[in-house]
């Protein structure tokens, strides 16, 4: 199969965009000033600078790299590499899938939230009535047990989302390359304008003390680095089939390393401006690090609107303070939706030889068929399961798998080679990546993941305190069939070679360049 016809980005600026968006999402958002909030501010943005740059940017160089040389989705790409080491490339892209359905519906509460807005006019100081708002337009039981309710409101503003992740990425890099321009650029403003309001309420200055001045003997605790790491590893949209996808679009003369580094600091700095905007408005309003949450559900649709109709004294500028906050959280949520369906889009396509377009499509109709799931009573407590497992678990896994596969099946040289391919004054050094991708990216993520499963032994084998069943179905059968995908890939394509399909035969050293 030929892939002269392949899409690239217009320009290094729109790959930059467009991957800073996928990088910037509600995470941002909210995780991070949640799990800010969890360790005591300063010591966590300090972790999580070292993580970030010890691992996190050599592994995001890593996957564009890899994708640019091989012109591939993940799987493809990692085939390339070696064949064995196809399955690690379909377990990224199989859990990608699931975390886009579960990611489409949290986008849908988003939505929903910002056409309730006006409801804030009438909420003035009502902490209470605002933080209801939310459990009682989805309609949740917070247990399993709620499958016979529906919110139609939250299936509406589903179907909106779904709608507007096809709409975005319907013809691939061109279409994301005409979104990005203005989905990028509008939360910073929405958050930039949220800052300056936040820091100017009285008790906001107590709030960025304990944002900015680190207490160390936070850093004595095992979790505050496993969330840190966590964070940069989900942030940074490694490990999730994104960056290979983005990566095959990247026209030959980019400067990976340059680009790469933006992308990272950006997505920092975005995270920074929301512990801000949280951490002066929280504490402007009388709150503490007490009451917020490394729960990203608590934190948006719980503790925000507390904070919201606190802010003045008028509902109606509450109101529109509101819509405008959650419209923010909308644009944060496309670019990271559609950027995770894209990576799948491309993995599926490039294995069995589909037109791109129709392929996203129908990714598109099975992903939100699936969702349907948790817009019932019960959505939270799926997504709550699923979250965990496909984050806590997979995607390490997946991380630890990649690691190995680079730095020990293949040479971390000749793709730190295409990495620099057009560096000059700006290059990354081999001690750097080398040393990360063999040694202390793998030896930290298995690290995280003993540790997390040391817990849910602890916790008899459940999370969050649901049943047994629950976690099988929603948990340990999820983390079969997700490293079991490339195998079931593997079974289909044999059958499919009986009838005239045949692979491609792209490896590292024989893949050619695309033309410009």
């Amino acid at each position: 199969m030929s892939n002269e016809k392949r899409g690239t980005w217009g320009s290094s600026l729109t790959f930059i965009l467009a991957s800073i968006g996928s990088a910037v999402g509600l995470g941002n958002a909210w995780r991070f000033p949640g799990l800010a909030a969890k360790h005591g501010g300063g010591a966590f943005l300090l972790a999580y600078i070292l993580i970030m740059v010890v691992f996190g940017i050599p592994l995001l160089m890593m996957e564009i790299s890899i994708g640019r040389k091989m012109r591939r989705g993940a799987p493809e790409a990692m085939r390339g590499l070696n064949k064995k080491l196809e399955p690690i490339g379909w377990a990224a892209t199989t859990n990608a899938f699931v975390i886009a359905v579960y990611y489409a519906v949290v986008f849908a509460w988003v939505i929903m939230m910002a056409i309730l807005s006006f409801k804030f006019a009438g909420m003035t100081g009502d902490n209470a009535a605002a933080g209801a708002l939310w459990e009682g337009a989805i309609k949740t039981t917070w247990s399993f047990s709620g499958f016979t309710t529906v919110s139609w409101l939250v299936l509406g503003c589903l179907a909106i989302a779904w709608f507007f992740i096809w709409y975005c990425i319907r013809h691939g890099a061109n279409s994301v390359s005409k979104v990005v321009k203005y989905t990028v650029s509008l939360p910073v403003v929405c958050l930039l304008i949220m800052a300056v309001k936040g820091l100017t309420m009285p008790g906001a200055g107590e709030g960025m003390k304990v944002l900015f001045v680190p207490d160390f003997s936070q850093w004595a605790d095992a979790n505050l680095w496993a969330d840190a790491a966590g964070q940069v590893f989900y942030s940074l949209s490694i490990m999730m089939a994104i960056m290979f996808a983005y990566g095959s679009y990247v026209k030959d003369d980019a400067n990976i390393a340059k680009d790469a580094t933006i992308i990272a600091v950006a997505d920092f700095l975005t995270s920074l401006l929301s512990s801000v905007v949280l951490f002066s408005t929280m504490y402007g309003v009388g709150m503490t690090t007490a009451n917020m949450s490394a729960s990203g559900i608590a934190t948006a649709f719980i503790i925000y609107p507390t904070a919201i109709v606190n802010l003045t004294g008028s509902g109606v500028l509450n109101a529109i303070f509101a819509f405008i906050f959650y419209f923010c959280l909308c644009t944060l949520a496309i670019d990271s939706a559609f950027s995770i369906i894209e990576g799948v889009s491309a993995a599926v396509a490039d294995k069995f030889h589909l037109n791109a377009h129709k392929t996203t499509l129908y990714l598109c109709i099975i992903a939100a068929v699936l969702s349907l799931s948790m817009v019932t009573g019960a959505g939270v407590a799926i997504l709550d399961v699923v979250d965990n497992w496909c984050n806590v678990f997979n995607l390490v896994v997946v991380g630890i798998l990649e690691c190995i596969a680079v730095g020990w099946f293949f040479k971390p040289s000749k793709v730190l080679e295409e990495v620099n391919k057009n560096g000059k004054k700006f290059i990354m050094p081999g001690w750097w990546f080398n040393t990360s991708v063999k040694f202390i990216a793998p030896a930290v993520l298995t690290a995280i993941f003993v540790w997390n499963l040391a817990a849910l032994i602890k916790g008899g084998f459940v999370y969050g305190g649901y049943t047994l069943l629950s976690n099988i179905i929603c948990g340990w059968l999820l983390t079969v069939i997700v490293f079991a995908s490339g195998f079931i890939v593997k079974f289909i394509v044999k059958k499919l070679e009986k009838k005239g399909f045949k692979e491609d035969d792209v490896t590292w050293d024989t893949v050619t360049e695309d033309a410009e």
